[in-house]
């Protein structure tokens, strides 16, 4: 899988609700329900809660966050 990949898919699913799971240190995980709300060059954003929250393409090509689609 490559970025341009994972750019494409969510250029496509723009504005539709997602669930952001994110692996983090010590077996935390985190999750985040919102809206993708814009794309950038190096990372792609949410709107969670009414707070902006960031993700690079690299964190989910590496399997360090999923994205489920709603």
């Amino acid at each position: 899988m490559n970025i341009d990949l994972v750019k494409n898919k969510l250029e496509a699913n723009l504005n539709k609700k997602v669930i952001v799971t994110v692996y983090g240190m010590r077996n935390k995980i985190s999750r985040y329900e919102g809206v993708l709300y814009k794309i950038y060059p190096n990372i792609f954003t949410i709107l969670y809660n009414g707070v902006e929250k960031s993700f690079t393409y690299n964190e989910y090509i590496t399997g360090d966050i999923k994205i489920k689609f709603i």
